[in-house]
C-alpha cells in the first residue's frame, strides 16, 4: 500500500468578505480535491491543540506523528538540516530572514521584497570573522536563511532579534536566563544546580554577544554589496538586513521508519520541512525549479513524488506558496496556487493506494499570520469509510466522518488504513 501525504502550507482560512465571507479554498475550483472528498473520509484537524496557533516547525513535527511537546527544541536546527548543513552536537542554529531596513534602522520590510537571488549576499557574509565561535550561513530558498554557531560555552537560550513586525528597529539579543544577585536560581539547587545554572546564563550571554556582533558586522556588509546597491536603483527593497530567530540544539527524534515501520519520503523546497523529514530520518528530495513560492514548478514536484513510489511507503508532497499569498494579503495568489495543486492531483490518482489533502495551519487573509482555527483533512483510498462531504472546504470537511482530531493522530490513522498498525493489547 503506498500514501500520497499533500501538505498546502497555510491553505485553510477564515470567511473573507471580499469573497462574500467564504475562504479561498471555497472559492477556488477543486475538482479533484472534491473527487477525493466525495470517495474519502473527511475531517478536521487541530495541527497542535485547540485555540494554539501552530508554527509550521511544531506543525510539521506533529503531522509525522510527533509530540511537539515533548521533541521540539527550537526552529533553526530544521532549517540548518534542510539546508544540507551537517550538524555537531553543541552546534546553535538559527532561522534567518533577509530584511529591508532604513537609514534609522527601522524594519521596513520583514522578507526583503520576498528577494530570490541571495548567495553573493551569504558568499559576502561569510567573509565576516567572530571571536570566540565558528559560523556557518547559508541562503535557503528566497529570503530565507540558516545561521549555525559553533563552538565552546554555547547557548540556544537566546531572545530572537526579529522584531515580526513592520515598523519596528530589530531587537537586541539577549540571554533568556536572566536572574538578580541573591535571587533563588530557576535550576535545581542539587547535584550542582547552582553552578550548571550560572554556567547556562553565562554561554547565553556569550552567545547574545556573538549574535548581535554578527548582526551589525552583516548590516555594515549588506547595505553596501553591489546587489543592494542595484536593487535601490530600480526601486526594490534591498536585503540590508539579518533577523535572527528560532535558535535551538539538535532535537532527539525516533527515526521514522523505527516507529511506523514504513519508508518515507519528503519532496519540498522550503528548507524548514526538508530539515523536518531528515531530521526524522526521511529520504528527502531536492527538485530543480521548486522554488517554494507561489511560482513552484509543481509539475516537477508531482514528477518526483512518482518517482519515490518504487522505494517509499509514504510521500509527503510539501507545497508553500499558499502560506506565502496568505502573509502578503494577496487573495488572488491564494486561490490560483490552490488551485494548481488541485490539477496536478489526478496524476496521483492511479499511482498511489491512499491519497491525503491537508494544511499545516491556517493562514488568515485578514490576519497575515497563522491563526489556530482548525484545517481540513480528507483521507481517500480502499476500505476508507465514506461519508457524505462531497467538495473539499473548511465548512464541508467538518460535517465529515473523521470529526474533529489532533494532527500528530492523523498518520497514526493513514497508517492503519495501509495495514502497517500494530494491536495495543492482547
Amino acid at each position: 500500500m503506498k500514501t500520497l501525504l499533500i501538505i498546502c502550507d497555510g491553505m485553510a482560512d477564515r470567511p473573507i468578505p471580499a469573497l462574500g465571507y467564504k475562504t479561498p479554498l471555497e472559492i477556488a475550483d477543486t475538482p479533484n480535491m472534491d473527487w477525493l472528498a466525495k470517495r474519502g473520509i473527511s475531517g478536521i484537524m487541530d495541527t497542535i491543540a485547540p485555540g494554539t496557533t501552530p508554527g509550521s516547525d511544531t506543525a510539521h513535527l506533529a503531522l509525522l506523528g510527533y509530540d511537539p511537546y515533548q521533541t521540539y527544541t527550537g526552529r533553526g536546527p530544521f532549517e540548518a538540516a534542510g539546508a544540507g548543513i551537517d550538524l555537531k552536537p553543541g552546534d546553535i542554529a538559527f532561522r534567518v530572514n533577509y530584511a529591508t531596513v532604513d537609514k534609522n534602522l527601522v524594519v521596513t520590510d520583514r522578507r526583503a521584497g520576498r528577494i530570490q537571488e541571495t548567495k553573493a549576499l551569504a558568499e559576502a557574509i561569510q567573509n565576516i570573522k567572530l571571536k570566540g565561535a565558528e559560523f556557518i550561513f547559508r541562503s535557503t530558498v528566497g529570503h530565507r536563511a540558516t545561521l549555525v554557531l559553533r563552538g565552546k560555552g554555547l547557548s540556544h537560550e537566546v531572545s530572537d532579534s526579529d522584531p515580526h513586525e513592520e515598523g519596528k528597529k530589530p531587537l537586541k539579543v539577549v540571554p533568556l536566563l536572566q536572574s538578580e544577585e541573591g535571587a533563588v536560581p530557576a535550576y535545581p539547587i542539587i547535584a550542582g544546580g547552582v553552578r550548571k545554572y550560572v554556567m547556562r546564563r553565562r554561554w547565553a550571554a556569550k552567545t547574545a554577544k556573538l549574535l548581535n556582533e554578527f548582526s551589525q558586522r552583516a548590516y555594515e556588509v549588506l547595505k553596501k554589496h553591489p546587489v543592494n546597491i542595484e536593487r535601490a536603483k530600480n526601486g526594490l527593497p534591498p536585503a540590508n538586513y539579518l533577523l535572527i530567530r528560532g535558535g535551538g540544539v539538535v532535537p532527539h527524534l525516533v527515526p521514522f521508519y523505527q516507529r511506523f515501520r514504513i519508508k518515507g519520503a519528503c519532496v519540498a523546497a522550503a528548507a524548514l520541512v526538508k530539515g523536518v523529514c531528515k531530521l526524522a530520518g526521511m529520504t528527502v528530495v531536492d527538485v530543480p525549479g521548486a522554488t517554494g513560492g507561489v511560482n513552484t514548478d509543481l509539475n516537477a514536484k508531482a514528477k518526483a513524488a512518482l518517482q519515490q513510489l518504487q522505494d517509499h511507503d509514504l510521500v509527503l508532497l510539501h507545497v508553500k506558496g499558499s502560506d506565502e499569498a496568505s502573509h502578503d494579503g494577496n487573495i488572488k495568489a491564494k486561490i490560483e496556487i490552490i488551485e494548481r495543486v488541485d490539477s496536478i492531483i489526478n496524476q496521483f490518482i492511479d499511482s498511489f493506494d491512499f491519497i491525503a489533502v491537508t494544511a499545516d495551519h491556517t493562514t488568515s487573509i485578514s490576519v497575515k499570520n497563522h491563526t489556530a482555527d482548525p484545517v481540513p483533512v480528507v483521507i481517500s483510498g480502499p476500505g476508507v469509510r465514506t461519508d457524505d462531504v462531497r467538495t473539499f472546504s473548511e465548512r464541508a470537511a467538518a460535517k465529515g466522518g473523521l470529526g474533529r482530531i489532533r494532527g500528530k493522530y492523523l498518520l497514526p490513522i493513514i497508517i492503519d488504513l495501509m495495514g502497517k498498525s500494530s494491536k495495543f493489547g492482547a
